[in-house]
């Protein structure tokens, strides 16, 4: 049975967490002198208000949730809270709720697409609204992956379930416990890359609204050019903690406790690291043969697309659909890798193409040894049955979500490229597609709005690793 009383109390608690981080921007709104100080209040308010009144109905009962209350409550709080985050673009000027809802989806959900232009020109209080929300959405997902999905078994992530992955009431202070360690590093990481990017020679302004951005793997920016309008130098950070939140924050917060830092006893922090290496330098050989680029500029060039790519990050720097069609390919297959589990990257994940590897390895060998008797192990723990159902359950689940959406936006009129390219880049939470009209030097503003929605769909499924939605339509779900 749904406990509905509790989950009415947890999504008030998020909406007064979001109204909270409204004052952000207020403040800068009202610094700066901008029309947008009563479209911050006006939100705060009306969130604040149903915030209260959720609490105030959900109060009075245990926080006893079961499974499915977890499925239903973590659906819920990123749709819902998105749907008042939006409420601050909807009162600017100019832009209808389609498109706020589109850009707080894309923001909060880390995906990094747009449909605004003129931002180099564009109210402070608005670029921090966007970072802001990218930021949130990065912490959010981060905590939900190493607390939540391992205990729903989402996907194959119960091999990272911890002890804190569960939620029974012995567990719960252990996952509050943890839950405020991976924000404290994950601040901490934030103020360090904003002085990094200070002394690659952006401005405060910048520096801020790119550290949150790049750490949560959104790609948002405060220039229609991006990080091209931005010194070289602030590349070569952007590719550093671009990579860095591509890795599981759990490392982090085990090397501070422990003192040591052992990345090479992961197998998918290794894998990772060796794939953004192996792709970087083959792109840079490439464009440095082919483009008669300088090495070090193709490198530069190569390192930050593919890391931006493969971390879901989707930062534009140069347009890598005009390379050529090896390097479109290349981009097109990158969309759907990711990084790693417990990062605030999306996509597939490294460690689900490891595992189809050790799968691989194992099958092959039952064909030489058909008596033999085989057990991978990944991370020194076992592939059972159980892990490989999830795994495939999710690998059709994710491909059948983009062939939809990719079919939705072929009936909305799109050519095959936008289309395609732009369901991938969604339910990956890329950022950026293919060709002219989506592609890194586009963005979505053209597209119509049952486009939009329908990507912003595909946005939130990609986000929550498909089954956490996808259960909520089994008949079985809702029975008692």
């Amino acid at each position: 049975m749904l406990n509905f009383r509790p989950l009415l109390f947890i999504l008030g608690l998020f909406l007064s967490m979001l109204t909270a981080f409204m004052f952000i921007p207020l403040f800068f709104a009202l610094f700066y002198g901008e029309e947008t100080v009563a479209a911050f209040m006006a939100s705060a308010l009306v969130t604040g208000t149903v915030s209260s009144i959720c609490m105030h109905r959900g109060q009075g009962q245990q926080l006893n949730l079961n499974i499915r209350d977890m499925f239903l409550l973590t659906s819920l709080t990123w749709f819902i809270v998105s749907l008042f985050a939006a409420m601050p673009f909807t009162l600017y000027h100019g832009i209808g709720y389609t498109d706020a809802f589109f850009e707080t989806m894309s923001g909060i959900t880390t995906t990094g697409s747009t449909v605004l232009s003129g931002l180099d020109s564009m109210d402070h209080s608005i670029l921090v609204w966007r970072s802001l929300l990218q930021w949130l959405g990065g912490i959010g997902f981060i905590v939900m992956a190493v607390a939540i999905l391992p205990f729903l078994n989402v996907g194959g992530m119960r091999l990272f379930r911890t002890e804190s992955s569960d939620w029974s009431d012995k567990a719960i202070p252990r996952t509050q416990s943890l839950a405020k360690y991976l924000f404290l590093v994950y601040l901490g990481l934030t103020v360090c890359c904003g002085l990094a990017y200070h002394l690659a020679g952006m401005n405060w302004f910048q520096a801020l609204n790119h550290a949150m951005t790049t750490l949560s793997t959104g790609g948002y920016s405060t220039s229609d050019s991006s990080m091209a309008a931005l010194p070289k130098a602030a590349h070569w950070v952007g590719v550093v903690f671009m990579a860095a939140g591509g890795l599981p924050l759990l490392m982090f917060v085990q090397s501070l406790q422990q003192r040591s830092i052992k990345v090479w006893n992961d197998a998918q922090v290794k894998g990772f690291i060796l794939f953004l290496l192996l792709v970087s330098f083959s792109l840079a050989y490439w464009l440095y043969s082919s483009r008669e680029i300088a090495f070090i500029d193709a490198l530069r060039l190569s390192s930050f697309n593919v890391v931006s790519v493969v971390t879901t990050t989707g930062y534009g720097l140069t347009d890598y659909g005009s390379w050529g069609a090896l390097a479109n390919i290349a981009f097109l297959f990158l969309m759907f890798v990711g990084s790693c589990s417990g990062s605030t990257s999306g996509g597939i994940k490294i460690f689900r193409f490891q595992i189809a590897g050790a799968i691989m390895r194992e099958q092959l060998k039952q064909q030489f040894h058909p008596n033999g008797i085989f057990r991978e192990r990944y991370n020194n723990r076992p592939i059972n049955e159980e892990i490989v159902r999830s795994l495939v359950t999710f690998a059709l689940l994710f491909m059948l979500v983009i062939v939809m959406l990719a079919l939705v936006l072929v009936l909305c009129g799109l050519d095959p490229v936008t289309s395609l390219s732009g369901a991938v880049t969604a339910v990956t939470n890329v950022g950026p597609g293919l060709g002219p009209v989506i592609g890194p030097a586009g963005n979505f503003s053209s597209l119509p709005d049952l486009a939009k929605w329908a990507l912003s769909i595909g946005m939130l499924l990609g986000r929550l690793e498909i089954l956490t939605v996808a259960v909520l339509f089994h008949p079985s779900f809702w029975k008692y």
